[in-house]
């Protein structure tokens, strides 16, 4: 039998589905409900919660008895839901998931969350996934949530012209899209009347489609401040996409993974724009070629700090190759530094 020092000193709570599980097999809200009642009357001092089917009134029992709750994922969310959230004050850190294709649905619009945006003014942390939404809704979580430092966005379901409220995320520091079939819907509006988000350091795109040009540009010029930019297993992402990266001046850091469309060329032009170009990292990228390095670019990589060099599995040039310099174009670089591993390696 547990004391009740024993549940008060509960922390982290969380409940998981097995992956075959579908929408019939959730349990009933009304027992979700009194799940959450009992462990908020036993859990006061709870900061974690993960929960599945939750409603209004499980959630705001949760936030009035747990005051310290500062971290919270909720899946098959809906806009009732998130009243629930409201009394949240010191939430920080915040995952939603609306509909899964196949597992279940729900909708989280922008009645969702300008709900959350005027609750939850503390937070630092927000991951939105399957949610609907439009420029509305990103605009009052950006001038509500002016601590927001980091905000994922997952096969979103967002309206056309949706990016341009990111303009108002004033202090986001991190922006990452993940398995998004589109950025934004066709065109969001010319880039040259989009805002910025001043203190955007980070931009990721992981196995997003990308091959929208304007869609592109506008999302650059969005990001123009950002410091470090990772493409990994994005399709659709060619020379003519990569090169509007060109627009953010202020890299160092730059890593592509699995981009087989981007050239040698490409990504030589690029990255010469970048004047505070610190590292690079290039893997399973077959049209990025050793073949093609020219001298300027093999300049370029002896004053990199960190340099990632595996575009295929045949590739010679590694990364222990920054610092050395080649007199033409590709070939007697690599022979330079196939030589020096072998007499490395014979010592």
């Amino acid at each position: 039998m547990f004391r009740p020092s024993d549940i008060t000193l509960c922390e982290t709570f969380s409940v998981h589905l097995n992956s075959h599980f579908s929408e019939p097999h959730f349990l009933p809200v009304e027992v979700i409900d009194r799940g959450l009642t009992e462990l908020a009357s036993g859990c006061p001092n709870l900061r974690k919660l993960s929960v599945i089917s939750a409603t209004e009134l499980g959630l705001l029992t949760v936030a009035e008895e747990c005051s310290t709750l500062q971290d919270l994922e909720l899946h098959r969310c809906s806009d009732n839901v998130l009243r629930g959230i409201a009394a949240c004050g010191n939430l920080q850190v915040l995952r939603l998931v609306g509909c899964v294709d196949g597992f279940y649905g729900a909708v989280v619009s922008d009645i969702g969350l300008t709900i959350l945006a005027q609750g939850c003014k503390r937070l630092v942390k927000l991951e939105l996934s399957g949610c609907e939404g439009s420029f509305d809704g990103i605009k009052a979580i950006g001038q509500c949530c002016q601590m927001l430092e980091e905000l994922i966005i997952c096969d979103h379901r967002m309206e056309s012209g949706w990016l341009a409220g990111l303009s108002y995320c004033e202090n986001l520091k991190t922006l990452k899209f993940v398995s998004c079939n589109r950025i934004d819907v066709s065109s969001p509006g010319p880039g040259e009347c989009f805002g910025v988000c001043p203190a955007l350091e980070r931009l990721h795109l992981q196995k997003c489609q990308v091959r929208d040009k304007k869609t592109a540009k506008a999302l650059f010029v969005l990001c123009g401040a950002v410091r470090e930019i990772v493409f990994q297993d994005c399709w659709g992402l060619g020379n003519d996409v990569f090169s509007l990266a060109s627009h953010c001046r202020r890299v160092k850091f730059i890593s592509l993974e699995g981009c087989s469309l981007v050239t040698t060329d490409c990504l030589e032009t690029v990255i010469l724009c970048w004047k505070e170009i610190e590292s690079l990292r290039v893997e399973a990228c077959k049209n990025i070629k050793d073949k093609d390095i020219s001298p300027t670019l093999s300049t370029l990589f002896s004053l990199l700090k960190e340099l990632k060099w595996r575009p295929d599995t045949k590739s010679r040039f590694a990364s222990s190759a920054a610092g050395t310099s080649i007199g033409k174009k590709g070939g007697s670089f690599l022979d330079e530094h196939s030589e020096s591993q072998g007499n490395t390696q014979g010592m």
